[in-house]
């Protein structure tokens, strides 16, 4: 294998969840601070991170794909320098390296802060790896936030302990663990001293977040968010993805006294049988879900629900999809994330496969309940035309002096106006789209 040259520039992708993206940021502001220079596209970068996702099925085989059409593209100069990070190279690194002999780097979502370190390793020959787990938390060793947008994610809780039987997050995560207050509220300085409006609290279970304010007293979620609300220039604060058994009542009532808490929860429940959900091990159940849903609309009764879906789990019947479709149409979903389940190596539910579901049935049931969904979602847009709310703007449309925000219910807004990204603006819902709406500004 040539030895790669000391990259200049680098590009990161990220796939899959809000923590994956937060982590691509980190991983370029790393890099970035190492003097390198970001680019738009792997093709013109010296370094490539590929940032994956292991939560759906064939993972690993996508970060090939991608591996063969960056090495494809780039045949006509030196071969960039290839990092695997991220949850599957966390699962599948030692594998993934021995098939691939194009990646130069495999490191996991635990160990990126040493990622310059292993840039300069590779860059003197050696294959650099590290997926350790360390208890001391890698983000004592990351610089100080450079994000320029608007919007910005900010992790605060890491790791997952509920063991759900068709999940890789404990074991590509970690335990959970919760970030310092006063790390947590320093970054959040930093993000708003860089031009952030809205922060979005992110954990694989961000509600299970606690830690002792600068006073000794231990605090949930909620008492975070009181302490973000506090902070001059933040004028908006989002949280996902949280678990059921988790909404306390002080976060639940958080929703009725924080202003700049967006009336907008990401809830995922899973199912709608009981019999599956403790084969899923959610430690909730069906009827539990409602009441912690209608606990949060009595605080808040403007609030946006957003949920999380799996069909197909190893012995669900159609009796136990009807009742995953009784459970849809009696909440109502703003937005929602449906999926078929696919076995996860090293998770109990791949061991059930006498239970396994045909993958017809999957896709038919599947198409049953995004129909749902979608008819939902527009529906609660739908439900917002004629409404005035604020409009955080984003960027810019499709057509010129377009410009695209989000409402507090996290709607795409699609909006004519010479303000600029970062403005906050009045604007009137005047149409619906199934997944977006069109506003009209009125200052």
């Amino acid at each position: 294998m040539n030895k790669p040259a000391a990259p200049r520039t680098f590009h990161v992708k990220s796939f899959g969840c809000q923590m994956n993206a937060y982590d691509g940021e980190r991983m370029g502001e790393l890099l970035a601070a190492e003097g390198m220079t970001a680019t738009a596209s792997a093709e013109d970068a010296d370094l490539v991170v590929l940032n994956t996702c292991h939560i759906r099925e064939k993972a690993a085989e996508k970060v090939y794909s991608d591996i063969g059409r960056i090495v494809k593209k780039t045949r006509a100069r030196e071969k960039p320098m290839i990092a695997v990070a991220g949850c599957v190279a966390q699962a599948e690194g030692p594998e993934m390296a021995a098939r691939a002999k194009a990646i130069d780097i495999v490191v996991g979502p635990q160990a990126y802060h040493r990622l310059p370190q292993m840039v300069a390793a590779a860059a003197n020959g050696a294959r650099a790896f590290d997926t350790d787990m360390p208890a001391i938390s890698k983000f004592d060793s990351l610089p100080k936030r450079i994000h320029r947008r608007p919007s910005a994610f900010l992790t605060v809780q890491e790791g997952c302990d509920k063991f759900c039987t068709y999940c890789v997050v404990p074991y590509t995560r970690g335990a959970e663990i919760s970030r310092p207050w006063a790390q947590v509220m320093d970054e959040a300085r930093a993000l708003i001293d860089a031009g952030a409006r809205e922060i979005t609290l992110l954990g694989q279970n961000v509600n299970a977040w606690t830690g002792d304010d600068e006073a000794g007293r231990t605090q949930g979620l909620d008492g975070l968010i009181r302490a973000l609300d506090r902070l001059p220039g933040l004028d908006r604060i989002r949280y996902t993805t949280s678990h059921p058994n988790d909404m306390t009542d002080g976060l639940i009532a958080a929703h009725a006294d924080v202003e700049k808490l967006m009336p907008f929860l990401h809830l995922p429940v899973q199912a709608g049988s009981d019999r599956i959900l403790k084969a899923m091990n959610r430690s909730h159940t069906a009827d539990s879900y409602r009441r912690v849903i209608d606990r949060v609309r009595k605080a808040r009764p403007d609030i946006a629900i957003s949920g999380d879906f799996i069909v197909g789990f190893p012995g669900e019947t159609d009796a136990d999809f009807e009742d995953t479709l009784s459970l849809v149409a009696e909440i109502g979903h703003a937005q929602a994330f449906s999926f078929k389940y696919s076995p996860r190596p090293g998770t109990p539910a791949a061991t059930m496969t006498d239970a396994f579901v045909a993958e017809e049935v999957m896709d038919e049931r599947l198409q049953r309940l995004q129909s749902l969904l979608a008819t939902q979602q527009h529906a609660f847009n739908a439900g917002t035309v004629g409404k005035t709310v604020d409009v955080l703007l984003e960027r810019p449309g499709k057509k010129p002096g377009q410009m695209i925000g989000k409402s507090p219910w996290l709607q795409s807004v699609v909006v004519e106006t010479a303000e600029p990204a970062g403005a906050m603006i009045r604007a009137e819902i005047v149409h619906a789209g199934p997944v977006s709406v069109n506003g009209v500004a009125t200052s």
